[in-house]
């Protein structure tokens, strides 16, 4: 069967399979015919690079960004004015966070026809290529099923022929649990296809594969329990929606079983080469070289592929460009759900029994000995970045001796000083409604590239994001071997992370252990990776958390503002430091997550062409 390519872009340049990360990282460069590609493995394989770029490097998502995150409870937005629409939603669109990329489904299918055909491959050749575009296909099911339920299942290309040829066009859509056992089916199939060895971070292999089905079978089972644990199920009468509790069983087995052989097999291991649990975990993210525990990135490099992650969200006085900084604010929430690692609570002291203010010597007094995958993720105040502290202060304490209280002075200029000479303001906020300035007064670490210059609009940073990673597997497993019973397992594995994270042995006993915690875990280690949103619909809690209520924690941006107190007359708190916990000023309506919003609309261009679609529910 002969597919017209001729409008695909593809890559031209002398390259060999054993540099694929270099030749993944080639921009289109000419347009060639039918032919030419199919009768040249290097050229068939620079179309694979072609299929691989289009996966989206953030969120898979087809218009996705990092700033997705403050679709959550975990961070708000900060940054430019233009985006201050994500404080101010009423709610979720109905359409939010869809998947229809039928057009890439398409391409996709005409590529493994093609290879399929083609006479000018080895036997070898072949079987690469068309295991590597089945994953690629898989993952793209994947993304569609956790967005949108059963999706057509389009396993061949299609050509306009005139109006006779629409009918058989119109293909209906597949039970969500068809999709998800067809992401299986496809797994198991390929996966002693590809390459057995972890040395490619960004070309698909055993691993890749496992990793896959370990995430997706586990939000099948997720769904097929908690969705039927509903007051009212959601779900279609054709299945389109909706899996039976039947399955959750074997989906938790399948997640577990390609978790274990991850761990069990696999060349991976926890990332822990710097002795600075701190230090190390944001490395995990940062740290490309020999990096033990990723199992599958979207790479960049600085010879013409970067991303603007850190010129988004460097804190403000550390900012390279004017137009640029403070995106992502991480939230009080998050923050104070990391544990001290003396395992007591993460709730941050403030106030002592009688009403009065703690007083630290130093900011970030407040925050010693957390779990240290707080420092790695969030900058909070008194903390370095680029060995330079970051100023988070946002105003004075006046002890005012006529009243016998204190009096907040604070101004609208960033970095201004106070008349006793101190500092009257940090220069990286918080502040008000000023954008480019921390709002809730954190910053986002995870991810930022600690280089100079990467903040530079043009140059950018190059630093990866991890899709894949021996962490989110150890999790999984986690979850999957507590739903089957299986509690020495998921405490086991727990315990790992948390060792990593400066946790004694064994921090955990079973008396500690809960689905709940569990969660938190996942939250705490997978922070600002796209998980939470997904997570939240998997186990049926999003609208329960994000209820719209103004009142609460969760779907309110909750901030962390410090204070220098000035009290000359007393020497036991005079230039300490006081915090204040409140709403985030620029977060002006809580997160609220509708019942539609588990299951994205379908496009109604989709809907008019194709007569068979049954809509989700709610919509």
């Amino acid at each position: 069967m002969k597919n017209n390519i001729r409008y695909i872009l593809i890559a031209i340049g002398i390259f060999t399979l054993i540099g694929c990360e270099e030749y993944l990282d080639k921009e289109p460069q000419d347009i060639l015919l039918d032919d030419q590609v199919w009768s040249d493995p290097e050229l068939a394989t620079s179309v694979l690079a072609n299929l691989y770029n289009r996966l989206q490097p953030f969120a898979g998502l087809e218009g996705g960004s990092w700033a997705d995150v403050t679709d959550t409870d975990l961070a708000m937005w900060s940054g430019q004015p233009i985006q201050q629409w994500r404080n101010e939603r009423q709610n979720f669109p109905n359409n939010f966070r869809g998947q229809w990329r039928y057009g890439l489904i398409r391409d996709i299918q005409i590529f493994l026809e093609n290879v399929e055909a083609s006479q000018e491959f080895t036997d070898e050749e072949r079987t690469r290529l068309l295991a590597e575009g089945r994953f690629i296909r898989a993952y793209v099911y994947f993304q569609h099923v956790r967005s949108m339920g059963g999706v057509p299942l389009v396993l061949q290309s299609f050509t306009y022929e005139g109006p006779d040829s629409v009918e058989e066009m119109q293909i209906p859509r597949s039970t969500e649990e068809e999709v998800y056992d067809f992401i299986s089916t496809e797994i198991d199939e390929i996966k002693d296809e590809l390459p057995q060895t972890g040395d490619s971070k960004t070309r698909a292999n055993k691993w890749t594969a496992l990793a896959l089905k370990s995430r997706a079978m586990l939000y099948a089972a997720s769904i097929a329990k908690y969705n039927n644990l509903m007051s009212s199920p959601i779900e279609t009468s054709g299945g389109e929606v909706g899996i039976s509790v039947s399955r959750a069983e074997d989906y938790y087995n399948q997640s577990l079983a390609a978790s274990q052989e991850i761990i069990q097999n696999g060349p991976f291991e926890l990332y822990d080469s710097n002795p600075d649990k701190k230090e190390n975990f944001y490395e995990l993210f940062t740290n490309k070289q020999g990096n033990s525990e990723v199992i599958w990135a979207n790479d960049y490099t600085l010879e013409g592929k970067y991303h603007s992650f850190t010129f988004e969200n460097i804190p403000r006085s550390m900012r390279e460009n004017p137009n640029g900084s403070s995106g992502i604010t991480p939230t009080l929430h998050l923050v104070e759900s990391y544990d001290y690692l003396d395992g007591s609570e993460g709730i941050l002291n403030t106030q002592t029994e009688d009403g009065d203010y703690i007083y630290y010597d130093n900011p970030e007094d407040i925050f010693a000995n957390k779990d240290s995958r707080l420092w790695g993720t969030v900058i909070y105040p008194g903390a370095e970045f680029r060995d330079t502290e970051v100023s988070i202060q946002a105003g004075i304490m006046l002890w005012n001796e006529n009243n016998n209280e204190f009096e907040i002075e604070t101004s609208n200029t960033l970095g201004d000083r106070y008349s006793d000479g101190g500092l009257l303001v940090g220069a990286d906020g918080p502040i008000g409604t000023t954008p480019f300035a921390t709002n809730t007064g954190f910053y986002s670490r995870k991810y930022l590239d600690s280089r100079a210059g990467s903040g530079v609009p043009n140059e950018g940073s190059d630093v990866w994001w991890v899709r894949f990673r021996l962490g989110e597997i150890l999790l999984n497993s986690a979850e999957a071997s507590f739903e089957l019973g299986q509690e020495d397992l998921a405490l086991s594995y727990i315990n790992q992370l948390r060792e990593r994270a400066g946790f004694g042995p064994n921090s955990l006993n079973s008396d500690d252990l809960n689905i709940d915690k569990i969660r938190e875990e996942r939250m705490l280690e997978l922070a600002f990776e796209d998980h939470r949103w997904w997570d939240l619909k998997r186990w049926r809690i999003a609208h329960e958390l994000y209820d719209g209520n103004s009142e609460s924690s969760i779907a309110m941006a909750r901030a962390l503002w410090p204070y220098r107190v000035v009290d000359p007359g007393n020497p036991e708190r005079h230039n300490k430091y006081v915090f204040e916990k409140r709403n985030a000023p620029r977060f002006n309506q809580p997160l609220f997550f509708q019942m539609s919003n588990y299951y994205s609309a379908i496009p109604q261009d989709a809907l008019n062409a194709n007569p068979l679609l049954v809509r989700n529910p709610f919509h």
